[in-house]
């Protein structure tokens, strides 16, 4: 996606942008915090050297935090640099297992400190922490929640938590203005708050990382590839990418076995597919996540039974919760092409090095919407890239 226009930027900028990482979310704000220090460089602002654009061409955005923790396990915030007037933007990974910390000087088996991983609890409370730091002082705070955190928890069925929507309402009670969150389990959520809520789709990236892996050989149309949901709840989702690339949709439903109840969830019996002949066509399937990898080989397993072509693999966050085993086996037994997923989250190094997984790189649409609302710009583009979409489309097909 092309750096807006200066003619584009109609509205001065809310105050001063700060980018705060929580821990383990470092490397994605460095890498939008390198893209707007470059788009910003392209802007020739009439009135640059006053007063209010004091600080608005920087070389860095990105706020100095730390995050202690006692002995305990409890933790606390320190902001090393002056943040008032600040319109700041949090950007929170709170599915990085990879940051550990120590308790209670516990020691392993051969006598080393104990690193305890931190869970979504743990950075959630951190980012509770950065906003508890900021009160009072910063202009504005905006929290850039990558995948939301207990988005799955979204509704209640039964006695039990509402975790998505008290989480969100305690954001809203600390003085947050604006959550943005990628591909939302169930973007209805946002109903439990009366602050600014997108989730945002990265459809235009998924489309151009597919095209670029197979060197342009996929062909976008129906007598060549097919949409498949891998469920009844993501077929909004797959409904979207069938229409921009205008091929035909498929999907699966799952039936699950209402007498049992195993890890809070009735178990999946079986996938039945609903749709159209799928023998050699390409076939796309799209989701929201990854997590034990379960359901998505499942239905790539009967793609292949009814005898498709190829089968790409779209997840916005690649959890991979159960390892990455079953997917190599899957993929050494023909059972898909590529996994795409994005770098929103934690993507460990050992997922980077597989043959068969696609890491998108979503840091610089991250960028354009964090400029934009700095600006207190519309996002529309951004949330529904629809004519970037049908120009890149227009364009590969005239290859």
């Amino acid at each position: 996606m092309e750096s807006p226009s200066i003619k584009e930027l109609t509205n001065m900028p809310r105050g001063k942008l700060g980018i705060i990482p929580i821990k383990g979310s470092e490397e994605l704000a460095k890498k939008i915090n390198d893209y707007i220090v470059a788009c910003r460089k392209e802007y020739e602002i009439a009135h640059q050297n006053e007063l209010f654009f004091r600080g608005y061409h920087k070389d860095n955005y990105v706020i100095n935090v730390e995050f202690p923790r006692f002995s305990t396990g409890e933790g606390k915030c320190v902001i090393n640099e002056s943040i008032r007037g600040y319109d700041l933007f949090i950007v929170a990974d709170c599915f990085n297992y990879s940051v550990t910390y120590n308790i209670y000087d516990l020691k392993d088996k051969d006598g080393n400190p104990l690193a305890v991983p931190m869970s979504p609890d743990n950075h959630f409370a951190d980012l509770k922490r950065i906003i508890s730091a900021c009160a009072g002082k910063a202009k504005r705070i905006n929290v850039i929640m990558p995948m939301l955190y207990e988005g799955r928890q979204h509704k209640r069925s039964m006695r039990e938590s509402l975790d998505c929507a008290m989480a969100l309402r305690e954001l809203e009670a600390l003085g947050v203005e604006n959550i943005i969150t990628f591909d939302a389990h169930d973007p209805r959520v946002q109903n439990a708050i009366g602050i600014g809520f997108e989730s945002v789709s990265p459809t235009y990236q998924m489309i151009k990382a597919l095209a670029r892996s197979t060197n342009n050989q996929i062909k976008f149309d129906p007598e060549h590839t097919m949409m498949i949901s891998p469920d009844e709840g993501g077929m909004s989702r797959c409904v979207y990418y069938s229409q921009v690339l205008g091929i035909n949709l498929g999907m699966f439903y799952k039936r699950r076995d209402y007498t049992k109840i195993v890890n809070g969830r009735c178990p999946i019996t079986a996938h039945e597919f609903l749709g159209a002949n799928v023998e050699g066509l390409d076939v796309i399937v799209a989701d929201d996540m990854i997590s034990s990898g379960d359901s998505i080989i499942d239905v790539c397993r009967q793609l292949k039974s009814l005898k498709a072509g190829r089968i790409f693999v779209f997840a916005t966050f690649g959890l991979f919760s159960s390892g990455l085993e079953r997917f190599d086996e899957a993929f050494e037994a023909g059972l898909f092409d590529k996994i795409f997923t994005t770098n929103l989250i934690h993507v460990p190094q050992e997922l980077q090095k597989r043959e068969w997984h696609v890491s998108v790189d979503m840091s610089k649409y991250c960028a354009l919407i964090i400029n934009a609302l700095n600006h207190d710009e519309t996002v529309s583009p951004y949330l529904n890239p629809l004519k970037k979409i049908s120009d890149y489309i227009a364009l590969y097909h005239l290859k």
